[in-house]
C-alpha cells in the first residue's frame, strides 16, 4: 500500500480520497499509538479536534471525532480554527493528541487530516508509520463507561487562542489601520478579533465562509483583493492568510507585496536588535531570495538554508536551538509562541514591529533587497542524473562564478514528473534570464532521455 501520509498529513481530493471511512480508521490508529501516552500518565486519553471551513471539514471531523471516542478517547470538537490554534490547544490543555481537518491553501474540494502529538508538535516520521500500520489491526473495543466522550466546545478555545496571541506582543497596535484577508477560512473570526484586542483598527475582507468559498481569488494566494482594500481603506498595511492561517504575506500602505522573506528579515532584524534572536540566526529554505541572505549578512545576522517545506525548517530549529524561521510563501515559525507557522501571530508581531518603531512596512521591509529571479522547467529529462553529472556540475560552478556574490544557480528534480527546474538569480532580470536559458540547454543535452 502507498504510503498515506505525506509532507503535511493526510491529503486529497475529499469524499474521493480523504473519506470518511478513512477518518474513522486514521482516528482508531492514532488512538492507539497517540492515546498511550495519555494512558501511561495514568489518565484516560483526550484530544482536540479542529477544522477549516470547508464543507466537506463538517463530516470528515465527526468522523474523526467518533473514531477517537470508539477508541476511548474523550474529545473536545473545538470547530473552525487556525491550524495553529489547535497547535497550541494541543499543548495549552495537556492532552494527548490534536488533530486539524484542513488541506491549508489548497482548492475547496480538498481537504486533509493532520495529526499533533503531545505539545502540539508535529508527528515524525516512525510515528506516522506506526499510525498507518495500525490501520485495520484488530483490537478490543471499550465499552460502557470506557468510550470516549465528545464535547462540543462553545467558543472559549477561540477566545483563549486570542488572549495567547495578543499576549506575544507587548507594544499596543493603536493607531494602526489593518487591512485583513481571511481567505474565507480558518481565521475569519479569531484573525480580526486578534488584531483589534491588540489596539488596531481592523478593516475586514474575505470572512464571510460559507463552506464553499475558502481560498477562492483570495487570501494569500491571492493577494489582488487585499493590495487594493488597503489603498482603498486608507491603511498602514495588509495581511493575508491561506485557509488554515499557517501562512501570513503582507502589503504595505502603497499597495505592495511584502512577502515571506522580507516578513522573515524584518522580524529577525527586530528579535537581533533585541538579543532576542536565538544563536543570532534564521532558518529559510533553498528557494528564499537571495537578497534575503545578503540583507542578514548585513545586519549581522547568520542564516541556515533547508529544502523546501515547513517540516524541514522546523526540523533545523529543533536541531540548532534557533527560534525563527520559515518560507518565502508566508509560512513563518516562531518558536517561542508556536510550535508551527501562525499567520495570525506573523501579522501581530509585524505589525508591532511598525508601531513600535514609528517606521512604515514599505521602509522596514525595504531592507530585504529582492533579486531577479528566473525559472525555467525543463521536460522530457532524467532528473535522477541531475545531481551526479559531471559536466553539468561544471557549467553550474561556472555559471555562479560569473554571477558573483549577487547570484546564484538552483536545480530542482521535480518530485512527480520527468522534469528539471533551473532558477537563477542575478543582479539584473536580464542575467537572470540569460544564465537560466543558457544552463537549461545544458541539462536538455546532458539528461535528455
Amino acid at each position: 500500500m502507498a504510503r498515506l501520509f505525506g509532507t503535511d498529513g493526510v491529503r486529497g481530493l475529499a469524499n474521493r480520497d480523504v473519506t470518511a471511512e478513512l477518518a474513522l480508521d486514521l482516528s482508531v490508529a492514532a488512538a492507539h499509538i497517540l492515546g498511550s501516552q495519555g494512558e501511561f500518565a495514568g489518565h484516560r486519553p483526550r484530544a482536540v479536534v479542529g477544522r477549516d471551513s470547508r464543507a466537506s471539514g463538517e463530516f470528515l471531523s465527526a468522523a474523526v471525532s467518533a473514531g477517537l471516542a470508539s477508541a476511548g478517547v474523550d474529545v473536545v470538537n473545538v470547530g473552525v480554527l487556525p491550524t495553529p490554534a489547535v497547535a497550541y490547544l494541543t499543548a495549552a490543555l495537556g492532552v494527548d493528541i490534536g488533530v486539524v481537518l484542513s488541506a491549508s491553501h489548497n482548492p475547496m474540494p480538498d481537504n486533509g487530516i493532520k495529526f499533533l502529538a503531545r505539545g502540539g508538535n508535529k508527528l515524525d516520521d516512525e510515528l506516522e508509520k506506526a499510525i498507518e500500520a495500525r490501520i485495520g489491526e484488530g483490537w478490543e473495543r471499550p465499552l460502557g463507561a470506557e468510550v470516549g466522550r465528545i464535547r462540543t466546545d462553545t467558543g472559549t478555545a477561540g477566545e483563549q487562542y486570542v488572549q495567547h496571541l495578543v499576549g506575544t506582543i507587548d507594544v499596543p497596535l493603536a493607531g494602526l489601520r489593518i487591512a485583513v484577508d481571511c481567505a474565507n477560512g480558518a481565521a475569519s473570526e479569531v484573525g480580526p478579533a486578534a488584531l483589534r484586542a491588540a489596539g488596531a483598527d481592523v478593516v475586514v475582507i474575505n470572512a464571510s465562509p460559507d463552506g464553499r468559498n475558502i481560498n477562492e481569488k483570495c487570501g494569500s494566494t491571492h493577494p489582488e483583493q487585499l493590495q487594493a482594500a488597503v489603498v482603498a481603506s486608507g491603511a498602514d498595511l495588509g495581511v493575508a492568510f491561506d485557509g488554515d492561517a499557517d501562512r501570513c504575506l503582507a502589503v504595505d500602505a502603497h499597495g505592495v507585496l511584502v512577502d515571506g522573506d522580507q516578513i522573515m528579515g524584518v522580524l529577525a532584524v527586530a528579535l537581533h536588535e533585541a538579543g532576542a534572536l536565538a544563536h543570532d540566526t534564521l532558518v529559510t529554505t533553498v528557494m528564499s531570495n537571495l537578497g534575503l541572505r545578503l540583507a542578514m549578512r548585513d545586519a549581522g545576522v547568520r542564516t541556515v538554508e533547508t529544502a523546501v517545506g515547513d517540516r524541514y525548517v522546523l526540523e533545523a530549529m529543533r536541531a540548532g536551538g534557533f527560534g525563527l524561521g520559515g518560507e518565502q510563501s508566508g509560512h513563518i515559525i516562531l518558536a517561542e509562541h508556536a510550535t508551527t507557522g501562525d499567520g495570525v501571530l506573523t501579522a501581530l508581531q509585524l505589525a508591532a514591529r511598525v508601531a513600535s518603531t514609528g517606521r512604515p512596512l514599505d521602509q522596514l521591509a525595504g531592507i530585504v533587497r529582492r533579486l531577479p529571479q528566473t525559472l525555467v522547467n525543463v521536460p522530457d529529462v532524467d532528473k535522477g542524473r541531475a545531481s551526479s553529472d559531471g559536466p553539468l556540475a561544471d557549467a553550474v560552478r561556472a555559471a555562479e562564478a560569473g554571477l558573483g556574490e549577487t547570484g546564484r544557480v538552483l536545480l530542482r528534480p521535480s518530485g512527480t514528473e520527468a522534469l528539471v527546474r533551473v532558477m537563477v538569480e542575478a543582479a539584473t532580470q536580464a542575467d537572470a534570464d540569460r544564465v537560466a536559458h543558457s544552463l537549461a540547454d545544458v541539462v536538455r543535452a546532458r539528461l535528455s532521455l
